[in-house]
């Protein structure tokens, strides 16, 4: 394996766009096949898809990506799917949002970096629907390389059956990378999704891992592509389920108090939002997980 790792990073990027072309297509798929329930006469929604780009200090060019973005759909509400892959150097301020990757040897002398991955955050008309979050990536430097990412489930009327179907969807595709692997992914989705603020978690959790290298890179980028094969089952199901049922008033106050709660925790606590305003990136792509109305109380 080369130290610049041309062809592992082309084989990143290249998955993390075909996980986004096959979400794209699904809930396309769900908003054509919402054909009763709530907003069932309203128009099917679309993505529109946009270039991303992203510049260096001496106006270089510093990559980019696609933002794919639902606004108004009859089942989404609001959704985004993002791909990214940015490259450059690092600044200080970067290197401290980088968390567990602070102060790696050799960075202050060669501070190059490149990043590939996907995000997503899906919030949804029916307040019976869950919320959803995902994102995996891939992280390089001369002196290290990582993975990170996972999924979670943010509703605001709790079923504990659809949490159990997210959990154990996710499950069953980790239980080839080791028994113990989703207990402690699990672990820490509980700890790292926590609003301390608001002294509660921002969903019912999921899976997160970050800063992820066992030296096998094989091996992480096989668990980190199951991670992203894990979404689909896990939360089509549950809008399946759900986007028939009635809603009102109560319901809708409910759903948009507890979006605060989400914006809250992306603009204060989220590593990727930090990361990737310190670096650059397109602000609408890096913010476009804040719900599009949200209420406080």
């Amino acid at each position: 394996m080369s130290t610049d790792m041309i062809n592992e990073k082309a084989r990143a990027a290249a998955w993390f766009k075909s996980l986004r072309d096959d979400i794209v297509a699904a809930f396309e798929a769900l908003e054509d096949s919402h054909n009763s329930g709530p907003l069932c006469d309203q128009p099917a929604g679309r993505f529109e898809v946009s270039d991303t780009t992203r510049r260096a200090e001496d106006g270089s060019d510093a990559g980019g990506g696609l933002m794919s973005v639902m606004r108004g759909g009859r089942v989404f509400e609001k959704v985004g799917v993002n791909i990214s892959e940015v490259y450059g150097t690092l600044g200080a301020r970067a290197q401290s949002a980088m968390a567990a990757r602070k102060g790696i040897p050799g960075m202050q002398d060669d501070p190059r970096f490149w990043a590939s991955g996907i995000s997503l955050v899906a919030h949804m008309q029916n307040p019976h629907a869950p919320a959803v979050h995902m994102n995996t990536r891939m992280f390089w430097t001369p002196h290290a390389w990582w993975f990170g990412g996972g999924s979670d489930l943010n509703p605001c009327i709790e079923y504990d059956e659809d949490t159990a179907h997210f959990h154990r969807t996710q499950e069953q595709h980790l239980a080839p990378h080791g028994d113990t692997l989703y207990e402690e992914l699990k672990d820490w989705a509980d700890e790292y999704f926590y609003i301390p603020h608001r002294n509660r978690a921002r969903g019912v959790g999921g899976i997160f891992m970050d800063d992820r290298n066992t030296g096998d890179w094989e091996a992480d980028f096989a668990l980190t592509q199951d991670i992203g094969r894990a979404f689909l089952p896990a939360y089509l199901p549950l809008v399946e389920k759900r986007r028939p049922m009635a809603f009102g008033a109560p319901e809708k106050d409910i759903q948009l108090v507890h979006r605060g709660l989400y914006a809250e925790y992306n603009l204060v606590y989220d590593r990727g939002t930090k990361f990737g305003l310190e670096t650059g990136h397109d602000a609408n792509a890096v913010l476009m997980s804040l719900p599009p109305m949200a209420k406080w109380i």
